[in-house]
């Protein structure tokens, strides 16, 4: 597919082997206790291996500290770091320079003034990632189902890092948020779910197909 893939908070051998099957570019582990679809570093080490070449392996977490990013690395191969707290954009240069990975920085959007962090975290991230900002007093950062106004980007469709759009996004929806923000890369954990938390590899194949269409 033209539309890179990542399917994020695989939890199961065979939700990797349904998200390659699929036809994702990349799959996503999330590290964060409070998260249906969190993974102890063990567990997450053993199904890192199972993952295909050619799939990139992304670590989620949320601002977690030098002592857990360490003990991750260290068992885990991984291909990308991506951060979904409030880390600093001193935080995120800080780890791309003591962990020597690609780092993406999700930017959380609910109105056109969320729009200047991209440009701030544009200087030290190599991607980033445009999602939709949680509610007050939610638990997750990311991963709720919800969407933003994809109008926000229409006029802006470029900056100077790899971009990719997330938030709410379903097999229904998915093409018309990339025809709205021009999106080459897009992020989806819930909207393939049948379950928080529990993957389903006929929701992930419907999602993939509605960006052929």
């Amino acid at each position: 597919m033209s539309i890179a893939v990542k399917i994020c908070g695989l939890t199961r051998p065979e939700d990797v082997t349904a998200a390659f099957d699929a036809g994702a570019r990349y799959v996503g582990f999330v590290h964060f206790a409070k998260s249906p679809r969190h993974l102890e570093i063990e567990p997450m080490a053993a199904l890192a291996v199972e993952v295909p070449p050619g799939l990139a392996k992304v670590l989620l977490t949320v601002n977690a500290d030098n002592a857990t990013l360490d003990a991750i690395t260290a068992r885990v191969p991984l291909d990308m770091l991506q951060l979904h707290g409030r880390e600093s954009p001193e935080r995120v240069a800080e780890i791309k320079a003591r962990y020597g990975l690609p780092v993406m920085k999700a930017i959380g959007v609910a109105e056109a003034g969320d729009l200047a962090a991209i440009d701030v975290y544009s200087t030290v991230a190599d991607q980033l990632l445009i999602d939709a900002k949680p509610p007050k007093g939610a638990d997750l950062p990311g991963g709720n189902g919800l969407a933003f106004d994809w109008r926000l980007l229409a006029e802006r469709k470029y900056w100077s890092r790899p971009w990719m759009l997330a938030g709410g996004l379903t097999p229904d929806n998915v093409a018309e948020a990339v025809r709205l923000t021009g999106a080459k890369q897009v992020d989806v954990s819930s909207g393939v779910e049948s379950a928080p938390g529990l993957k389903d590899a006929g929701i992930m194949k419907r999602f993939a197909q509605a960006l052929e269409d």
